[in-house]
Parts: structure tokens; C-alpha cells; sequence
């Protein structure tokens, strides 16, 4: 995928915080340099909005990492866990970021999804056919939706570069190891 990037373009970037939170730590046992993201998304063009949408919980331990993301000038959106009666958890933003995402496309040129989740593919379509805008999506490409990645203009697949985009990210050469995903292996961890 090839677009067209300049940097008069009207940018807004919505960030499916635990979408890569959750990626970043069971691939790769790390955590994101949402910085990084945010910078080689926006390639030099103009940013409007930057929305990183976070989960709260009870202990509140996440107060930091929310200082920081606003420090780095990502604004917040946050939303309490919710935890039913018989302990399921549920916390997500996918309406919220998608509502977000459609009231400010009429004064954005293009639009980053920071996500893998295949739920917003609806939106790609509708922001590209109704709003007229460029839509990109950041993530990591072992985890993404093939049909997000192919509703969108432009994909940048965080796995092609996790040392840039991830904090911690160490690779062992001489050993040939490096942070493997927690996934069974064949054979090993999944009972085959």
C-alpha cells in the first residue's frame, strides 16, 4: 500500500489503548513506545487529535502511564472496568473511539486507527466513503484483522520493527533468541 502523506494533511489518531497493550505484553512481553507510534503515524503532517482511549481500574496503578501518554500529547479518554456479579470483566472503547472518530472526520484529512481490531472495518469503510477521508491503520500485523488491513489506505505493521516500537524489546543474536510470544507451541504448551 502506497498513499500519499504531506505534511498540509489534517491528521487525528485514535488509539485502541488495551488493543495494544494487550499485544505488545502476549507477543512480546513488552510495552508500547506509543510515542514512536504516534510520530511515524503522523509522518510529519499535522495533528489535530491525538485520543488514546484507557480502561481505570480499582487500584488505580495506571495513573502514571495516563500522566505520560498526556505528556507526550496524547489525550485521554478514560473509562471505569466494569466487573458483573459473577467477576466477568469488561472494559472496551470500541463505540466510543468510532463515534469520536466520525464527529471530527469532517475536519480531518486522514485518519489513523491505532488497532488490529477487525470490529472497526465498518468504520474504515464508512470514513472513506462518506467522509472522503484517507484511512490508516497501526498494529501489530501478527495479531491484526486481515480485513482491517485491507479496508485501509496505508498499514503500518509495528512487527517489522518491534526494537522501535516497543519498550524493553531486547534481541539476543549471538543466541538467536529474543522475546518470544506467549503462545503454546505445538507440541510443547498446548497439549498436542
Amino acid at each position: 500500500m502506497s498513499v500519499i502523506k504531506h505534511k498540509n494533511q489534517r491528521v487525528g489518531i485514535f488509539i485502541d489503548t488495551q488493543n495494544l497493550y494487550h499485544t505488545a505484553k502476549n507477543l512480546y512481553g513488552c510495552k508500547v513506545n506509543f510515542d514512536q507510534v504516534v510520530k511515524d503515524g503522523l509522518a510529519g503532517r499535522s495533528l489535530i487529535r491525538a485520543v488514546a482511549y484507557v480502561i481505570t481500574t480499582e487500584s488505580g496503578e495506571e495513573k502514571s502511564f495516563f500522566d505520560a501518554l498526556e505528556k507526550i500529547g496524547i489525550e485521554t479518554k478514560t473509562k471505569n472496568l466494569q466487573i458483573f456479579s459473577g467477576g466477568a470483566k469488561k472494559g472496551d472503547w470500541d463505540v466510543g473511539m468510532a463515534v469520536d472518530a466520525i464527529k471530527l472526520a469532517p475536519k480531518l484529512d486522514a485518519v489513523i486507527l491505532v488497532t488490529g481490531d477487525g470490529d472497526f472495518v465498518p468504520l474504515a469503510e464508512y470514513l472513506r466513503t462518506n467522509q472522503g477521508c484517507q484511512v490508516e491503520a497501526i498494529s501489530f500485523g501478527k495479531s491484526s484483522s486481515s480485513k482491517l488491513v485491507e479496508a485501509v489506505d496505508d498499514f503500518i505493521d509495528l512487527d517489522q520493527n518491534p526494537a522501535k516500537y516497543l519498550i524493553g524489546y531486547r534481541q539476543e543474536k549471538r543466541r538467536g533468541r529474543f522475546n518470544k510470544p506467549n503462545f503454546p507451541q505445538k507440541g510443547v504448551d498446548s497439549g498436542e
